[in-house]
């Protein structure tokens, strides 16, 4: 049986893995085809991530969008899950429900409604506003790892603190914070993945205006396929495998994943 299970899941793992493996084979190609197997070998489709004017800024778009939104997304929700654990109260889980809603929600719903609030305002098509707007639509992530944070501090330890004579904003920076670390940072690198590579809001909010990787390709599929767009992919998928191989790596992942500590 156990052979059997081992076997079952191996097949499930790789027919969950052939479309990144086709994906990876097209990437390669020596010629401009969606050909698979790839027919020659050539990395030349990733250079022109960085060399084509394009697909640079693009880059470049993408990198700045999804750092400023991820620590805006952070900023929003570190004082949210400090207020909700501070707070044990009934109608403090209200505040909690704003700030899962916008990720709860389908992302067309969400990006709809962003676009309309935008237009309404008259600053559709700025750039800041997709920082505003994905830092809205993924706050929900660092909040659900800070809420596990605080969850895991002893709160004796900042009665302690208080009781020796330290304020709130003494307590949060001596004792708090430093618990905390771990998830504040595991918060910001999901934001900052799934900003990247997120479309709907992006393109609902700026339009063309301001031209990410995953709306620059969907701007190049109108005048055909590039294996560019495959290495854009893979890259995507290296840059989360190394951020969150970090997370995992430096930031505990079981206990960034609520687990225990096991008494000893």
């Amino acid at each position: 049986m156990t052979v059997l299970r081992r076997l079952f899941f191996f097949a499930v793992g790789l027919f969950l893995a052939l479309p990144l493996i086709v994906v990876a084979g097209v990437s390669v190609n020596q010629r401009q085809t969606l050909a698979f197997p790839p027919q020659g070998f050539s990395l030349s489709w990733y250079g022109q991530i960085f060399t084509n004017a394009e697909w640079r800024n693009a880059l470049i778009a993408s990198l700045t969008l999804a750092a400023a939104s991820a620590l805006l997304a952070l900023l929003i929700a570190l004082p949210l899950a400090w207020f909700l654990w501070r707070r044990i109260a009934p109608w403090a889980n209200i505040f909690q429900l704003l700030g899962v809603a916008p990720f709860t929600l389908p992302p067309v719903i969400t990006a709809l409604g962003l676009l309309t609030f935008w237009a309404t305002t008259g600053l559709y098509g700025q750039p800041w506003t997709a920082v505003i707007s994905h830092g809205i639509f993924f706050v929900t992530l660092p909040l659900v790892t800070l809420s596990l944070g605080f969850s895991a501090i002893d709160r004796s330890l900042v009665e302690a603190a208080a009781t020796m004579g330290a304020d709130d904003r003494t307590v949060f920076r001596t004792v708090v914070l430093p618990l905390i670390l771990p998830y504040l940072v595991s918060g910001y690198a999901f934001a900052f993945v799934l900003s990247l590579n997120e479309y709907i809001v992006a393109y609902m909010t700026v339009g063309f205006t301001m031209e990410t990787l995953p709306i620059k390709i969907f701007n190049a599929l109108r005048y055909g396929y590039t294996p560019t767009m495959a290495s854009v992919t893979v890259l995507f998928l290296l840059v989360a495998a190394v951020i969150f191989g970090l997370v995992a790596r430096f930031g505990d992942l079981p206990k960034l994943l609520g687990a225990m500590a096991e008494d000893k």
